[in-house]
């Protein structure tokens, strides 16, 4: 399983580590990455995904997984939440 948020796309960054005596020794900075439950509205189920604690705080700022899928960018969307925004768009479309 890949270390990437599942709605934002970020992953892993690598930087160094620098000691008192300025050595440089490589190291990776992992996003803080959770198994959340979140519910969709508008296909009236709940959706486990893996997203890092920033895109928790996006979801829940934006008003719901169905509000920030609908306005999140398809390029940072993993396949399964890209499939879950097309069924989304498709349920809201058919509602109104």
């Amino acid at each position: 399983m890949s270390r990437r948020c599942e709605l934002t796309g970020k992953g892993a960054l690598v930087g160094h580590t620098v000691s008192h005596s300025n050595i440089k020794t490589k190291r990776r900075f992992l996003p803080n990455l959770v198994n959340v439950t979140l519910r969709s509205d508008a296909l009236g189920r709940a959706v486990r995904l893996r997203i890092s604690a920033n895109a928790l705080k996006s979801v829940d700022h934006r008003g719901g997984l169905d509000a920030f899928l609908v306005k999140a960018g398809d390029a940072n969307l993993s396949p399964r939440a890209l499939l879950l925004k097309r069924q989304i768009v498709k349920k809201l479309a058919a509602g109104e």
